[in-house]
């Protein structure tokens, strides 16, 4: 597992030990970020369900200006805070442990909106649905923004969820890709 293009292409970045987290592959992060990029003028990125934090060290490569990581397992925020630390991103990285849930609430509080949101969970359909309609509900995405979803290739998610619509689909193997603007 590595950075795939920008600043910190060819990096490698440490996994989360065990089988709690399934890193995206590098096949799959670099069709992503083409279907969303392939770089970034600045930006704010939430890499919601971090893991490795692989795909927002991906985007910062790329050129967002800041990402906040998410996730609810201690051993990934560890690895997160290493993996940030080996591409020096510490100063456009914010890192913290919480559920989903707790972390949009946070968010909406602070009044952070985002240009990207990465939404990684573990492949539950009504998962996806739900946090879309959560970030929907707390105007989390500026208007202009994408949100990326990771999931089962036997999952259909809907056209249209909350405000969003879906803008692309596509199928790598057992990963699908679906992006919402």
């Amino acid at each position: 597992m590595r950075v795939v293009s920008g600043v910190c292409k060819g990096r490698g970045l440490k996994a989360v030990p065990g089988n709690t987290t399934r890193p995206t592959t590098d096949k799959v992060k670099e069709a992503l970020f083409n279907m969303i990029g392939p770089y970034f003028d600045g930006g704010v990125g939430l890499d919601l369900f971090a893991g490795s934090g692989g795909l927002g060290l991906e985007a910062l490569s790329r050129g967002l200006e800041k990402v906040i990581f998410i996730d609810r397992d201690g051993k990934a925020i560890q690895v997160i805070h290493e993996n940030i630390k080996a591409c020096f991103m510490e100063e456009k990285s914010e890192v913290y442990r919480n559920d989903a849930d707790r972390a949009l609430k946070a968010l909406f509080k602070r009044e952070i909106r985002f240009d990207y949101i990465f939404l990684d969970p573990p492949y539950k359909k009504q998962e996806l649905i739900r946090l879309m309609e959560k970030i929907t509900e707390h105007a989390l995405l500026k208007p202009d923004g994408v949100i990326v979803c990771e999931h089962g290739h036997d999952v259909e998610l809907p056209q249209t969820v909350g405000s969003y619509s879906q803008i692309k689909h596509e199928k790598y193997g057992m990963i699908a890709i679906s992006i919402y603007s």
